[in-house]
């Protein structure tokens, strides 16, 4: 027998928002419901069942371009078109997606906008954590309806990887690898018969035609716990990778600070232009182990100095230059920011700061000015 999940009630936090109240951080399918919907006007391609939009218009929304309209659809993903390619089509059959990767790589970010334009909603969300229980990817218990009449489908409490499956909607499983191992292994029967058991009630759902999932995950970090092999064979696995070269990571990280600064109502970002390379620059010599011309050799430091870290880097010089400076930004608005990216280990990334500073900064002509801000720091 099988078991009905109902559509859970609006949130109760966002209905109770004040009228106009701004949210910080938009889901993807609010951020961009203009282009989602200028998109799915204008598609014609075939969609698989209960999706918003064909494989076509879901990549051209993760890869950007200009419909025939003139439409502008801005890029979410900068990266090899054949990644989001292949990630799409994985969606388009009954395989679930691993994204993997480095931590940096824009998993979750791809993750929430694929779920976004494959099912208009990227809410249905896992979170992994050492602590994730069971419950949170079956289902877990109203425990005073349950103490009060014993197990019933009222007491029943669906994740959101049930809903996922009741409704024929895409649940995204974040870190997986920080999940314990066995909590991690209850994804097995889901992926493998499409099915979720309720034994307690002698029941189970079946996913419904659309039901996709989306995992991220990266075995860089610690607390991590490697995927069973019968997990794994679930997947159809898309390595993402950090951005080949330093124009297109540039490119990346302008585009996001110039969102979040519009957001934060922070200053544009395009006057920071020349601090963004050189912050790119930095991160991707140390995290090779080797400078831009390939004439001399680094130390790395033990963090993994990512396209995201430094986005966050730039946007936080952005802050203090609008709030403490002329608005424009400069070597001395990044340097605390990138001092905290790099040295983690206060010992040994000090050493490999401190020398790279010596040996590289230092002899550059035209970073006079950003060696002094990072000495300045660093003391």
């Amino acid at each position: 027998m099988s078991v009905s999940v109902q559509p859970m009630p609006a949130d109760p936090i966002h209905e109770g928002a004040a009228p106009g109240a701004e949210v910080l951080r938009p889901h993807a399918e609010d951020a961009f419901a203009g282009e989602l919907a200028a998109l799915a006007a204008r598609d014609e391609r075939p969609r698989p069942p209960r999706w918003k939009l064909s494989p076509w218009a879901v990549a051209t929304y993760l890869l950007g371009g200009t419909l025939a309209d003139g439409t502008v659809i801005s890029p979410k993903y900068v990266g090899p078109r054949r990644i989001v390619e292949v990630a799409v089509a994985t969606l388009a059959t009954d395989r679930a997606l691993l994204l993997l990767g480095v931590p940096g790589t824009a998993k979750t970010w791809v993750s929430e906008h694929l779920a976004a334009a494959v099912s208009g909603d990227s809410t249905l969300l896992v979170q992994g954590t050492a602590g994730t229980p069971e419950e949170a990817i079956r289902y877990g218990w109203d425990y005073a309806r349950l103490l009060a009449h014993g197990p019933s489908r009222d007491a029943l409490v669906p994740s959101p990887v049930m809903r996922a499956m009741a409704e024929g909607r895409t649940a995204r499983v974040e870190e997986l690898t920080r999940i314990p191992a066995d909590v991690q292994d209850a994804l097995i029967t889901v992926l493998s018969e499409k099915t979720l058991p309720i034994p307690e009630l002698g029941e189970e759902v079946q996913a419904v035609r659309g039901f996709t999932l989306i995992a991220t995950a990266n075995d860089r970090d610690r607390g991590v716990n490697d995927l069973s092999s019968a997990l794994r064979r679930r997947f159809n696995t898309v390595v993402l990778p950090l951005p080949e070269s330093a124009e297109a990571e540039v490119a990346i990280v302008a585009r996001r600070v110039d969102q979040i600064g519009r957001a934060l109502d922070l200053p544009a970002g395009t006057d920071g232009l020349a601090e963004i390379r050189r912050v790119v620059t930095v991160f991707r010599e140390l995290r090779d182990g080797v400078t831009s011309d390939g004439r001399t050799r680094l130390k790395s430091p033990s963090g993994t100095l990512s396209t995201a870290e430094a986005i966050s880097v730039v946007t936080g010089g952005l802050a203090l230059a609008a709030h403490f400076g002329d608005g424009v930004l400069r070597a001395g608005d990044i340097a605390a920011g990138l001092l905290g990216a790099v040295v983690r280990d206060p010992a040994a990334d000090r050493v490999v700061w401190q020398e790279y500073l010596e040996t590289v900064v230092r002899e550059r002509d035209d970073w006079h000015d950003f060696y002094r801000a990072c000495r300045e720091v660093t003391g």
